[in-house]
């Protein structure tokens, strides 16, 4: 088993107090964050505007985990540990003939997964998510004292739960439910409020955490569907993710798509998208490097990204692969 190699430095975020459900709820930075983290968070957003098609990335890293990971959906790195959320599916959904009550298929059946590992991989906890049709993590966010992740239905335009699981306790707290899809979750430390994007990233919604939606908008991206998004210093983040594109007759038409894999730095305050780039590798089963779980961190003009895009029944299974690149950025 290989341990990954990464060089930059994890990412924290400035301590901000918000208040919910009637009581203090602290969304604070790790407890040595200080400048340096700061800057490296600048660091990240800076760097990142700088990768282009050419930007050469390079494999440094590969774990296998040895454990049963099912179809992962995030990740996210602490000082101890590795977290990864996953969907077991244990009655596939069915798309319907047509609509019936809004929804466009069958809700399955499953069980979601916050898996805990240390930096070798070794799985420490499994910690399961959701209620009732709700059974789909999706991507995840670290504020430097909680993970962040939403809990939603397996099909679009129906129902969520967002959760916080303090990073230290690994106790989960349901923190409140919204009424569609949300895949992915990012806490905006210069607010204090949460980000979700629906199925397929095609909007947005802002919260405060007592769960009262503040804003939405409709994604100005058609590039990629954002899987995996992580916050970035000055209210932005940056996502990964892929398109499922279709194919020529010859290449076996639409049942044999293409994936596309993709990052995206967006602006959170001013709703649109900064800079977004292809990212071309592929994973041990053929799959786009970005798709499902992805982060990515700067030290200076140095960039680390961690994937874990196969699924455990997929390939050599699930593995963490790490790439390193490093730009240039514009002065």
């Amino acid at each position: 088993m290989n341990r990954i190699r990464t060089r930059g430095a994890l990412t924290a975020a400035a301590a901000v107090i918000v208040i919910a459900a009637g009581s203090a709820i602290a969304a604070q930075a790790a407890p040595q964050s200080g400048d340096s983290d700061r800057h490296t968070d600048t660091a990240l957003a800076d760097s990142f505007q700088a990768v282009d098609r050419s930007t050469n990335w390079e494999m440094t890293g590969k774990l296998k985990l040895g454990f049963p990971t099912f179809h992962p959906q995030g990740i996210a790195y602490t000082e101890d540990h590795i977290f990864l959320s996953s969907v077991e599916i244990t009655e596939p959904t069915v798309k319907y003939p047509a609509p019936r009550d809004g929804y466009d298929r069958t809700a399955g059946k499953g069980v979601g997964h916050l898996f805990v590992m240390d930096k070798a991989g070794n799985l420490q906890k499994d910690i399961t998510l959701g209620e009732g049709d709700m059974y789909h993590p999706g991507g995840l966010d670290f504020d430097g004292k909680n993970i962040w992740v939403s809990v939603a239905q397996y099909r679009p335009n129906s129902s969520s739960i967002i959760y916080s699981i303090d990073a230290a306790t690994l106790e989960a707290q349901k923190q409140f439910e919204v009424p569609d899809h949300f895949g992915g979750i990012v806490m905006d430390r210069q607010t204090g409020h949460l980000v979700g994007n629906t199925w397929g990233s095609r909007r947005f919604a802002e919260w405060n955490l007592k769960g009262k939606q503040l804003s939405t908008w409709q994604n100005p991206n058609h590039f990629i569907d954002y899987q995996d998004c992580q916050y970035v210093a000055g209210s932005q983040a940056v996502c990964g993710g892929v398109a499922n594109l279709p194919q020529t007759p010859a290449a076996g038409g639409t049942a044999a798509t293409y994936e596309l894999g993709g990052m995206a730095l967006i602006d959170l305050a001013k709703k649109t998208t900064l800079h977004d780039v292809p990212f071309q590798k592929w994973s041990t089963a053929g799959h786009a490097a970005t798709r499902n779980p992805f982060k990515l961190t700067a030290e200076g003009n140095h960039l680390t990204m961690h994937v874990a895009p196969d699924d455990a029944e997929e390939g050599n299974g699930t593995e963490i692969l790490t790439y390193e690149a490093t730009v240039t950025p514009a002065k």
